[in-house]
């Protein structure tokens, strides 16, 4: 590596100002900067105030997402062997099933469903980072900026957020949608006003819904249906709710059920708070405030009851368990560019989007999961609210000493 090391050096002055391939400079920067840390400090937000740079906070964040990646896969194949045995077929059509054919489709298998779930997982994860990397590059080169390493994360969370039935094609749509109008035309990394993974997931939502909702997209075989928890709640009958769904509370918190590839274990969300919190990159009050106005909200609405709406009677405990309410809670809402940077402020996010994701999920009945459009609004209102916060500091301090 040392060699490799000095190679890359000896090349920088060509890709530096006024050198003869000055205009490719991202490209190089990019690969050094992948290979070997970088000596440059950080001059725009996220704002690091500490030793941990840019590339070391994102490496942390992904290290974190890796209990939902590995949930993403033995789930979604989970859920496809469950359904082929249903069915009473031995093994899926084209070249998934070729593979398959090696290992079986048992779901009692770890190595079978890890094996299902990974053929789905990886190509959408092979197409985001593909597609989103060269529009982040195109940028970086027509700008003459770095390339961030910021994208990694974004290209994971996009893909975790993903029915596994997605068409690729509608993948690389919502990803380049996502960087160029969520983050490049406002100027890049530390400029997005919005999470660029979730209006990448709120673009395809709205365009391709068929694709993206309803109960054929779940579950990763052909002709097989079966809605997610959250979806058979909703279309219960008033004051019979609970008794509509064939899951346990303790399936929903590890993530045995149907949903999109990452969202549906809080338990692997929890694991990832934890490194999160302990690394000091998420703010813990985002997450707490988040989660008590989520609680408070079902608590209200559980206490105050409906004659005709099912969603009244779901208990606060199984709202944080189903949906994408604990995903959003740990990766999306705690974006450090898009989320609020005061501390008040942090407090009345985190309580805004926990209490409006809930009262999307009961109340709407056009969208059971509301978590998604709850942090879109927060990102639209984080400067508003910080502003407000600080407003209100300068009053108090001007009566203070006025």
């Amino acid at each position: 590596m040392k060699i490799f090391e000095k190679f890359l050096d000896n090349l920088a002055p060509k890709f530096l100002k006024g050198g003869r391939y000055e205009r490719w400079y991202p490209v190089y920067e990019a690969l050094d900067t992948i290979l070997f840390a970088s000596n440059r400090v950080t001059k725009k937000a996220p704002h690091v105030r500490d030793a941990m740079d840019l590339k070391r906070l994102m490496s942390t964040v992904l290290i974190a997402l890796i209990p939902c990646v590995i949930m993403a896969m033995w789930n979604t194949g989970y859920q496809a062997n469950m359904a082929l045995q249903a069915m009473a077929i031995d093994l899926p059509a084209g070249w998934r099933g070729s593979i398959l054919a090696l290992v079986g489709c048992n779901p009692s298998s770890l190595v079978s469903n890890m094996i299902h779930g990974s053929l789905y997982f990886l190509p959408i994860y092979f197409v985001t980072m593909l597609v989103g990397g060269v529009v982040e590059l195109a940028f970086s080169i027509i700008r003459g900026h770095e390339v961030s390493e910021a994208f990694t994360v974004t290209g994971l969370l996009f893909s975790l957020i993903l029915p596994a039935t997605i068409p690729l094609w509608q993948v690389a749509l919502g990803i380049s949608f996502g960087v160029v109008f969520a983050k490049e035309v406002f100027g890049g990394v530390g400029r997005n006003f919005m999470n660029p993974a979730l209006a990448s997931r709120a673009f395809l939502y709205f365009a391709y819904p068929a694709q993206i909702n309803g109960d054929k997209v779940w579950t990763a075989v052909d002709g097989f249906t079966q809605a997610t928890p959250l979806a058979t709640l909703a279309a219960a009958k008033p004051g019979q709710a609970m008794q509509s769904i064939d899951v346990t509370w303790s399936q929903a918190f590890f993530g045995a059920i149907p949903g999109s590839l990452g969202e549906t274990s809080a338990f692997a969300c929890l694991l990832g708070a934890g490194i999160l919190l302990i690394a000091g990159i998420a703010s813990w009050r985002i997450m707490l405030s988040m989660l008590l106005g989520g609680l408070s909200a079902s608590l209200i609405l559980w206490l105050v009851g409906s004659s005709t709406n099912p969603m009244f009677g779901v208990p606060p405990h199984w709202h944080m368990v189903i949906g994408s309410f604990a995903f959003g809670l740990t990766f999306m809402a705690t974006d450090p560019v898009s989320a609020t940077s005061t501390i008040a402020g942090k407090w009345i996010y985190g309580a805004f989007i926990g209490v409006l994701a809930i009262l999307i999920r009961a109340v709407n009945p056009a969208f059971p999961e509301g978590v998604m459009l709850a942090i879109l609004l927060g990102n639209v209102l984080a400067p508003l609210i910080d502003y407000f916060v600080i407003q209100a500091n300068i009053k108090r301090r001007e009566l203070r000493h006025g």
